[in-house]
């Protein structure tokens, strides 16, 4: 009997290794600690460069069983350096976690295997989920034998898709969210002022919204001087 979606590995089997791949210290770091405090899970290396996690993947000992991948990278994109490790013939899985909303790249990530793809920002139940899904997923291919119908192929298919929308901080919402990094993505730079201007809302609420992109490394975070008090500036990243 396969494992259900959510419970942890398999009693006996070793951790689950994953490398992050990531350019951003911030976004990394997060990826690393939100690894290794999921149960089964443990982060196998940091990756800041396409070509830095190729070459960790050479070794014999690298112990990865899984990519934690941005697309963004800055020496190559997420897409090739997937092909490349098909192409090395590289046993390892790939989830996607980048700010990449465009759906071509959805598409390609998909054909090149990626098993799961979980859009930035995100907290860390949706990518708790998304491991936890993972690794029930090994456990049913670990099963061996043969599928009993179409309904296990279709399971083993869905690769780790999450079970329910993961939550976004006490007190968020999707859509405000959605237009707060509208607002930021399509400028040069915004105060939390000026970001309430832009979607309707409080001061206090563009900057708790701010702050949470900032925090998951999504958005710089810099002080900005005028004839008034400081303030700070949040750009894109």
């Amino acid at each position: 009997m396969s494992a259900p979606a959510g419970s942890p590995p398999a009693v006996g089997r070793r951790p689950i290794g994953v490398l992050v791949v990531e350019d951003e210290p911030v976004a990394a770091e997060a990826h690393r600690a939100y690894v290794d405090r999921t149960p089964g899970f443990v982060t196998a290396g940091v990756a800041r460069t396409g070509g830095a996690a190729l070459e960790l993947l050479s070794r014999a000992d690298a112990g990865v069983d899984l990519l934690l991948l941005d697309m963004n990278l800055p020496d190559l994109h997420g897409l090739e350096l997937c092909r490349r490790v098909r192409a090395a013939g590289a046993a390892v899985d790939v989830l996607a976690v980048t700010s990449a909303r465009e759906l071509a790249v959805v598409r390609q990530a998909a054909a090149h295997g990626v098993v799961g793809y979980l859009l930035k920002p995100f907290t860390y139940p949706a990518l708790r989920d998304r491991l936890a899904a993972y690794a029930a997923y090994l456990d049913r291919l670990g099963g061996g034998g043969s599928a009993a119908g179409q309904d296990d192929v279709d399971r083993m298919l869905g690769g780790v898709r999450a079970a329910r929308p993961a939550p976004l901080p006490k007190g968020m919402g999707k859509e405000t969210l959605e237009a707060v990094v509208a607002a930021v993505r399509g400028a040069d730079g915004l105060s939390a002022a000026e970001t309430a201007e832009v979607i309707g809302a409080s001061r206090i609420t563009a900057r708790r919204y701010l702050e949470y992109l900032a925090e998951t490394g999504l958005v710089v975070r810099t002080p900005r001087y005028g004839t008034g008090r400081p303030e700070h500036e949040y750009r894109w990243r």
